[in-house]
């Protein structure tokens, strides 16, 4: 379903890229295909090898370098960042990537994920004389950094990432060296790549295909890459790791040319639809999909019925940003602006409708509604994922267990309260099994706190709240 009119988004998308003439282009168009992990927000740090300077504004990457800026920006090592704000805070200030400039040189930063005890570090980091020029988390490391300024900077980085906690994806870059880390359950995805002799990070693997870049591996959890003139070095800052990556990643977030952990999504998306439909068939004439995360799940769900597939839900793609403030009545608004549905294919027609998820349950009433408005005499609507029933502290905008659906309702009563004929949720097992992670940590490497409530790292909730980067 639609990020911006549904409540559930996800963090941000990060790149890096060091040992390339055309540093800041290249993360440019990384960044690009990075857009869907965040469009408010977007910013690149070049290193000319003696200074870090870097341009970001609110709005698109094609807004924020729309007039030149990007001319401006020559170096050979570049890192961006694109970024959805959630309750932390959005305005200028917040963009990233952050960039610090002191006499001992410069720090920039980018940061995919939220620190579930950064208000702690905070007033930690306050008392010791430390002034926060940003309501972000992310800047909590950079203090964190310049404690024990007498070390070398890879020490300082490890004894910085074991004194947070959460989830991060962080891109360190100064004027010598490209740092990398994952945190120690490996919550958002980080892969590595090579473009010539050039070394590149992103989010995703889709940013690889756009640039040109050849994908080596991910990177893992608790890892640290060390990146400069002289190559590539992999050490570790913790072995107090396990693999536990949202599985909201899967079935939401990361484009479908996307892998993760060599698992490519739309096949993993084509999975779970077909477990679905294992686990809740019914009788109908016609399968779609909401455009676009959950289309795949419904030809998964089509091939494994053999109820025809058909596009019966238009996404308009012409519609500008002006829907993904996360407000209820643009929300609403929003549904009918994004979504059209095709009466000449639901007409008369017992439609089976797949989407990802249920947030709020106020857009698949909407969407549910317009399917019977266009003709179709039945409307079954089943989501290939558990029921979300609890919140996501790791970097994901989801409402609170107050406001979601799921956490306070039966599956019959939400099905009556988004007015479907029937609703089914794909269980737990039968998202593991359509991931097919080879990992062994009871939930296959991946994390199911939201729909479990077994979250991998302490949480403090009453720290929590509009606390994400």
């Amino acid at each position: 379903m639609l990020a911006e009119i549904k409540g559930l988004n996800e963090e941000c998308g990060v790149f890096g890229i060091w040992g390339h003439k055309n540093a800041a282009q290249i993360a440019y168009y990384g960044l690009h295909s990075l857009q869907h992990r965040g469009q408010e927000g977007a910013g690149i740090v070049v290193n000319d090898g003696e200074k870090l300077i870097g341009h970001k504004g609110l709005g698109l990457i094609t807004e924020v370098f729309s007039h030149g800026e990007l001319d401006m920006l020559g170096g050979n090592a570049a890192i961006g960042h694109v970024r959805y704000a959630t309750a932390g805070g959005g305005g200028y200030e917040n963009v990233q990537p952050l960039l610090f400039h002191s006499q001992t040189g410069s720090l920039a930063l980018a940061h995919n994920g939220n620190l579930v005890n950064a208000n702690r570090l905070k007033h930690e980091l306050e008392r010791q004389g430390s002034i926060f020029q940003t309501t972000s988390d992310t800047e909590v490391l950079a203090h964190l950094l310049r404690r024990h300024n007498e070390f070398p900077l890879v020490d300082r980085v490890k004894v910085a990432l074991n004194k947070i906690q959460g989830a991060y994806a962080f891109l360190i870059m100064t004027e010598t060296h490209l740092l990398v880390a994952l945190d120690p359950n490996g919550f958002r995805p980080l892969a590595l790549g090579k473009l010539g002799d050039a070394y590149v990070v992103a989010s995703e693997t889709c940013a690889f295909d756009i640039v040109g870049a050849t994908y080596i591996r991910d990177v893992e959890p608790g890892e640290l890459l060390i990146i400069s003139d002289e190559g590539l070095e992999s050490q570790v800052f913790t072995t107090e790791t396990q693999h536990a990556i949202c599985s909201m990643e899967y079935i939401y977030f990361s484009r479908p040319d996307s892998s993760i952990d060599g698992i490519n999504v739309h096949a993993a998306r084509k999975n779970m639809g077909k477990k679905l439909a294992k686990e809740a068939p019914v009788e109908a004439d016609v399968v779609t999909g909401v455009p676009d995360s959950s289309i795949s799940a419904a030809i998964g769900f089509a091939e494994a019925t053999g109820i025809p597939y058909e596009l019966g839900l238009i996404k308009n793609r012409y519609v500008g940003r002006t829907f993904i403030q996360p407000s209820q009545e643009l929300r609403e608004r929003g549904v009918k602006m994004k979504l059209s549905p095709v009466r000449g294919i639901v007409e008369g027609k017992r439609v089976v409708m797949i989407d990802d998820s249920i947030v709020r349950g106020t857009t698949s009433r909407h969407i549910v509604q317009m399917l019977r408005d266009a003709g179709a005499t039945e409307v079954h609507v089943r989501i290939a994922a558990p029921p979300i029933v609890n919140p996501c502290y790791y970097g994901i905008d989801t409402s609170t267990r107050e406001e979601l659906i799921a956490s306070n309702h039966s599956i019959e009563e939400m099905r009556d309260l988004i007015g479907a004929d029937s609703l089914a949720f794909l269980s737990e097992d039968g998202l593991v099994e359509a991931i097919d992670r080879k990992h062994t940590n009871g939930c296959g490497g991946q994390c199911m706190a939201c729909f479990n409530g077994n979250y991998p790292t302490p949480i403090y909730e009453d720290e929590l709240v509009h606390q994400q980067s």
